[in-house]
């Protein structure tokens, strides 16, 4: 077996001034858990000098109600020596001398002398770093709370809000139908534009609580079997109101889907609304189209428009939550910026993809993929 190469009294001299400027508390103990050496770091951090330490037990450096403990620790250690990191799970504390009690991080090292085996501890303050996990974990129950608070508000302010719009609306629309009497063609128009702004007021609330719920994982989900189909059908009825309005040719295709898949209904609904939406509101001729079809396990249902289309630098920011890619005031399509973000992201709820390919001013194809059997 090779000597050691240094005995203890080369660690406290000159030959090793590492120790002594090591930027964390050194102290080295014999196998009975005497301290032998200790650096000016050491002496600084606990309060003693060398002198007081040198000779005595390492547990004086602990908490009383730890020290038991401790001396079981360390003898285990000596009978299996081997390099042990600093813990940052382990909760260690230290003992100064005037008494106070302070976190630390603790690293040991076997160390083999020609006078036998000595154990070095490097010892770090972390009562700075335990400060600030304190003060971040109240800061995560401050958002906690905060975000339990928004939530609660959004849901009752929606509920709240939309009462009245609904009866706005109500009543608008028995107007417009002539219902309580004919009217005249300046009335006819203003009340238009009552409806108009009730419907777009009534969308941005929609869009604001779908965004609360989605981001506080708080959208429930009904994943069951679902006809594509009908849910084209639905939605291009829904929508062929707007596509005349404008003029433009509305028309869908399913092609070889299975008869149902597994997904939530109001989920892939309210996607493919939001699709073809947009596809009308940035179409003004020519065609919008949804197109359903399988592939292996997969099913693609394509919304195209011969719309505006998209411009090469703004897809990146397409589907972020409140971006708009005409952000100016004066801007001709109205929105929130949100419909494209909750899109996505209810794609993705469904096990999804929501994709996009564009041409600026030929128009542009959302592609939406989904599991067959659910997410």
């Amino acid at each position: 077996m090779t000597q050691p190469l240094f005995s203890l009294a080369d660690l406290a001299g000159s030959r090793f001034p590492l120790l002594e400027y090591a930027p964390d508390a050194t102290v080295i103990v014999d196998a009975e858990g005497a301290m032998r050496l200790v650096n000016s770091q050491a002496e600084q951090l606990f309060g003693y000098y060398r002198e007081e330490l040198l000779g005595h037990p390492v547990e004086m450096l602990i908490p009383s109600r730890y020290r038991a403990l401790h001396v079981h620790q360390r003898n285990g250690y000596v009978a299996d020596p081997h390099v042990r990191p600093m813990r940052v799970a382990v909760e260690l504390f230290g003992l100064r001398k005037d008494g106070a009690e302070f976190p630390v991080d603790i690293s040991l090292s076997p160390i083999l002398t020609r006078e036998g085996m000595f154990v070095a501890s490097a010892i770090r303050d972390v009562t700075e770093r335990k400060a600030i996990e304190r003060r971040l974990v109240e800061l995560n129950a401050e958002l906690e709370r905060a975000s339990h608070a928004k939530d609660q508000f959004l849901a009752s302010m929606s509920h709240e809000l939309r009462t009245p719009l609904n009866a706005i609306l109500g009543f608008t629309g028995t107007l417009l139908m002539k219902l309580p009497g004919p009217l005249t063609k300046e009335q006819d128009r203003q009340l238009q534009i009552v409806q108009s702004s009730a419907t777009h007021l009534l969308s941005l609330i929609n869009d604001a609580l779908d965004l609360a719920k989605i981001e506080s994982g708080k959208r429930n989900l009904n994943f069951e079997p679902v006809s594509i189909a009908e849910v084209i059908a639905e939605v291009t009825a829904a929508q062929a109101s707007l596509a005349l309005e404008k003029g433009l040719e509305f028309s869908s295709s399913v092609d070889g889907v299975p008869e149902t898949i597994v997904t939530d209904r109001r989920s892939l609904t309210q996607i493919l609304l939001n699709l073809t939406s947009n596809a009308l509101k940035y179409t003004e001729r020519g065609s919008v189209r949804i197109d359903a079809k399988s592939i292996g396990s997969e099913i693609l249902i394509d919304v195209s428009d011969t719309g505006i289309g998209i411009r090469p630098q703004d897809l990146a920011r397409l589907f972020k939550a409140f971006e708009q890619l005409d952000p100016t005031t004066t801007r001709r399509y109205e929105g929130t910026g949100l419909g494209l973000y909750l899109s996505r992201s209810m794609a993705l709820l469904l096990g999804g993809t929501l994709a996009v390919a564009s041409e600026h001013g030929v128009g542009s194809t959302f592609t939406l993929t989904l599991p067959v059997s659910g997410g």
